[in-house]
């Protein structure tokens, strides 16, 4: 496949030059363009069929005229040394966990994956990258943990003032590490908008080799899609009917990535969602994106740092904007139904919901009802672990959660010690130095 834009359909771009560059001049994001016919093979994968072999062949098809069938393969198998499981509540009812990684968070997998092509990539053509991004403290914890033992690669992370956690002192660029930690006096709105002046300086932007572990990033986003065959490959003997997955909104990437899964041949049904600001629904009940009132091309440009992929499924609708009623299914659930799908969720099948999942939960119950007699089955996204909602489970559930050892790591502060950054110019001389 190609890589084109969402604001210029006349760019066309390798994924070597999209994960790299990651951001489009004219201010979108960067799309995959075309369709495969893998069904076939599809169709052929059972419970035998591990995780890193279907992202080996899924990452073959999205970007095989570039690399072969064994370099794709073998960056999945380094990328993947964890993978979902799924697991039946009910007849027709299915969750899939996402939260096996080394911090407990769906993050982990887009994150270890871009990290594991780009090492591939600039190992193969002898150069170096930065990641530069914003975190108060899980993407951060998550991309140390993918950059150790990474030769290629340095990320410098921009924290609001205080909110450094989850990091190791051999993490650090100054002992040794792949990571410069730095504070801002200022919040996360104050972060991205330095982000932002300095990916609009394309010099800078080309000096340093700058990109992106934000989804904003194709390479972060596309590793999404792997889920969707995985969970299918576990389905495809246990539901006769069509499909359905319950997710959360987030920025949409998850449901972005399962609808490129679609253009692969994957058979799915559609996506439940519980609406948001972003993605309401009409009185009918059909989805309403509401950045569509305006142009692409009026818009400003994607924050590199902070992407909302709206626009990628706006993108992806196009050309067939009809088609949006029958993939997404948008549902209006408030606390009270979140908390009320959560103690259904644990009463009746002993699962402990964070809260996206049990309003992924409450959204499937509106719109889909499961002893219909058709088969279909839903699929209950778990995105990160439940000991991230503590708070919720706490007060929905009245149990206070026990948290992981892994997680309770990535919770911790981090005492940088380190002057805080201020300016761009204050950022540019830390990237002189990382380089």
């Amino acid at each position: 496949m190609r890589f084109t834009s969402t604001r210029d359909k006349n760019v066309d771009s390798s994924f070597l030059q999209a994960i790299m560059d990651c951001m489009p001049q004219d201010g979108g994001l960067y799309v995959p363009e075309g369709n495969a016919d893998l069904r076939r093979w599809i169709l052929y994968t059972n419970e035998k069929t591990t995780f890193d072999s279907i992202a080996g062949a899924l990452t073959s098809a999205f970007i095989n005229t570039e690399f072969s069938p064994i370099i794709c393969e073998t960056t999945a198998t380094k990328a993947f040394p964890f993978e979902p499981e799924l697991k039946r509540l009910d007849q027709n009812l299915f969750t899939l966990e996402l939260f096996n990684g080394p911090t407990g968070c769906h993050r982990d997998y887009g994150i270890s994956f871009l990290a594991a092509c780009l090492e591939t990539i600039l190992t193969l053509n002898g150069k170096t990258a930065t990641f530069l991004d914003v975190t108060s403290g899980l993407h951060g914890a998550s991309l140390c943990r993918q950059l150790r033992g990474k030769t290629r690669l340095k990320s410098v992370l921009i924290y609001p003032k205080g909110s450094v956690r989850g990091l190791e002192p051999g993490d650090l660029v100054w002992n040794g590490g792949n990571v410069y930690p730095v504070e801002i006096d200022g919040d996360l709105s104050d972060c991205r908008r330095l982000i932002q002046e300095i990916f609009s300086d394309r010099e800078l932007v080309q000096k340093f080799n700058l990109t992106v572990s934000t989804t904003a990033n194709i390479g972060r986003l596309l590793p999404q899609a792997f889920f969707y065959t995985y969970a299918f490959s576990r389905l495809k003997d246990k539901v006769s009917g069509d499909i359905y997955y319950a997710m959360a909104p987030g920025n949409y990437s998850n449901l972005v990535a399962g609808l490129y899964s679609w253009r692969l041949s994957l058979p799915l049904r559609g996506f439940i969602v519980p609406t948001s600001g972003a993605l309401g629904a009409d009185v009918k009940g059909y989805p309403i994106i509401t950045d569509s009132l305006v142009k692409m091309n009026d818009r400003p440009p994607v924050n590199a740092s902070d992407p909302s992929n709206l626009e990628r499924l706006e993108d992806f609708f196009t050309d067939y904007s009809a088609m949006i009623k029958s993939f997404i299914y948008p549902a209006k659930v408030d606390q009270a139904a979140a908390e009320k799908a959560a103690q259904e969720l644990y009463k009746n099948y002993d699962i402990i919901a964070d809260a996206e999942t049990a309003q992924a939960y409450a959204a499937a119950k509106i719109k889909k009802d499961l002893n219909d007699g058709s088969g279909d089955a839903v699929v209950l996204i778990q995105r990160d672990h439940p000991a991230y909602s503590a708070d919720f489970v706490q007060h929905s559930l009245g149990e206070k959660i026990a948290v992981p050892q892994n997680i309770q790591e990535v919770l911790a502060p981090f005492d940088l010690k380190k002057p805080l950054a201020k300016t761009k110019q204050d950022l540019v001389r830390i990237l002189e130095q990382v380089q």
